[in-house]
């Protein structure tokens, strides 16, 4: 897992536009940076261009993050950013800016302030707990509620009713979003690195 078929070197590669997106397409496991852990307000987010976490912002209610929370390397969505991504159902706390392959079980569209900033959904990919979770369906109906929520209230301090969760979708939608960000992330930015 996150092997680089590189020499190593005196300088540290971005891990944003080293790994690709897809760790195993066919197993449906992406490769994820960890920005977050769950039950936080801290919005942490990678610099793209140096691969450091950076403390974006505290977030302005109690309302904290119910799932760990990242992004896929060499994706851009159409916010500017690269494709986030919800680790769900996670034991114990991961570690910020480490590489977790995670195994995908949908996908939520999302408008936030008229950006388009869709949330791949997915679970560790080797955690034995979560074999059973093979669609974001299986989280229930109260999973999907209390998402919505968040993501719908989250920033109703700061910027209320800009936010709008537009739907939850299966796996073969995940995977043509991922597909067109990892196609934007070759037009917009792969030309853009240096070295």
């Amino acid at each position: 897992m996150a092997n680089l078929d590189m020499a190593p070197s005196r300088t540290m590669p971005n891990l944003l536009h080293v790994l690709p997106a897809f760790a195993d397409q066919s197993e449906l496991r992406v490769n994820s940076i960890v920005e977050l852990n769950s039950n936080t307000i801290n919005k942490y987010e990678l610099i793209t261009e140096t691969g450091h976490l950076k403390l974006d912002r505290v977030g302005y209610s109690s309302l904290a993050y119910p799932f760990a929370y990242g992004c896929i390397p060499r994706t851009w969505d159409e916010d500017g950013d690269p494709l986030d991504i919800e680790i769900v159902g996670v034991t114990e706390p991961l570690v910020p800016g480490s590489i977790v392959e995670a195994r995908i079980i949908g996908i939520m569209t999302f408008d936030d302030g008229g950006e388009v900033d869709d949330k791949v959904i997915a679970v560790i990919a080797d955690d034995k707990r979560m074999d059973h979770i093979m669609t974001f369906e299986d989280l229930g109906d109260h999973w999907v509620k209390e998402t919505k929520y968040y993501w719908e209230h989250y920033k109703d301090l700061k910027k209320p009713g800009t936010c709008t969760v537009n739907g939850f979708f299966g796996i073969d939608k995940a995977i043509e979003i991922i597909q067109s960000c990892e196609a934007r992330y070759l037009s917009e930015i792969d030309s853009k690195l240096v070295n």
